[in-house]
């Protein structure tokens, strides 16, 4: 994991320390045309894979593209993918690496916010099926990633604000001083770079602890169950939401459940939700969309058999995993959170 200000010296770096056949870089029409530029000079001869951007096209139809182009490119078991772009192109790309006869090897270059400070992390490689998040997927760590905030410049003012949901998180979940810190601090004025680090350094420890999500790794998952729900629900629907958008809603309403099970303080959860509240607008939901949303909490990865576990704060800073949510403890998040309680 390299975070550096000068991606094109630490690219040239890891390739002088990898050994490939063939290298392909893959993108999508916004990383080609706002980000290959910044590292085309850089790269050795290359084949350049496009995709088309969205969590609508994460799926197994664009990895047989990018199978097809490695295929027709006669790429051998030494080839190199180099994945620049967000999570998605993270995921698939790492996916189709992995799985391409075999294995090839792979980097990731994240270009959002949401990827250099959560999708690069952890090894985490998946697509969505039937509307499904990352429904499936393995576990693999790119052989190198490369984090540079110069990419940021690109991103339009609500990806960017996507991102920051997970940097909240990490705070939440596991730095409560810092918590106190960002909390005071305006977006214009967040130095990216040490965000950044510190950020990658909570996910790190996290994951460097617990590689495969047995226990303590499930706490990264604070503001995901009822947030994943509400995602898929949206994007089965045709309905535009950002990742970030539905984690926000999704720490909203889990840190509310954290105060009803006696986590967290009354004030504690005024203080989160006013925060989140100052960079999120509210997700709309309609009333009859609650009880269809709540059925595709049972598809969550986290779920024992038919109970859903979520990871709730334990105190500002620290989370608890596995704590078992009934129906009526997500619809009331739901309730909480759409101001109809």
């Amino acid at each position: 994991m390299i975070i550096t200000n000068v991606v094109e010296k630490q690219l040239q770096l890891c390739l002088n320390e990898l050994q490939f056949t063939k290298t392909a870089v893959l993108v999508d029409e916004n990383t080609w045309a706002d980000c290959y530029p910044l590292i085309k000079n850089t790269l050795p001869d290359h084949h350049l894979i496009q995709i088309k951007s969205g969590e609508e096209f994460k799926t197994i139809d664009t990895c047989n593209h990018i199978w097809q182009e490695l295929t027709k490119e006669a790429f051998d078991r030494k080839g190199l993918l180099i994945n620049l772009g967000g999570g998605d192109i993270g995921e698939m790309g790492g996916l189709t690496a992995r799985t391409y006869k075999r294995g090839i090897q792979f980097i990731n270059i994240p270009t959002t916010l949401l990827a250099q400070v959560d999708a690069s992390i952890g090894g985490k490689l998946g697509i969505d099926f039937n509307g499904l998040k990352n429904h499936i997927g393995l576990f693999s760590e790119p052989d190198k990633v490369i984090i540079d905030p110069v990419f940021l410049k690109t991103l339009p003012q609500d990806e960017l604000t996507s991102g920051f949901a997970e940097v909240i998180k990490h705070n939440l979940i596991a730095d409560a001083d810092n918590w106190g810190i960002l909390k005071k601090q305006t977006f214009s004025k967040i130095d990216w770079l040490k965000t950044i680090e510190h950020s990658v350094g909570i996910k790190k420890r996290v994951v460097e602890n617990d590689p495969l999500e047995a226990g303590h790794r499930k706490i990264l998952n604070f503001g995901h169950t009822i947030g994943h729900a509400v995602e898929s629900f949206k994007m089965t629907n045709g309905q535009r939401i950002l990742h970030g958008e539905a984690v926000a809603l999704g720490m909203i309403s889990e840190s509310f459940l954290s105060h009803k099970k006696g986590f967290i303080a009354r004030e504690d959860l005024t203080s989160i939700e006013n925060y989140i509240d100052s960079h999120f607008s509210r997700v709309q939901i309609a009333h009859e969309e609650i009880k269809k949303i709540l059925g595709l909490m049972n598809q969550d990865k986290k779920n024992e058999g038919m109970k859903i576990q979520a990871a709730l704060l334990d105190g500002v800073g620290r989370a608890k995993w596995d704590v078992e949510l009934t129906p009526d403890n997500a619809e009331s998040s739901l309730l909480y959170y759409l101001g109809y309680t």
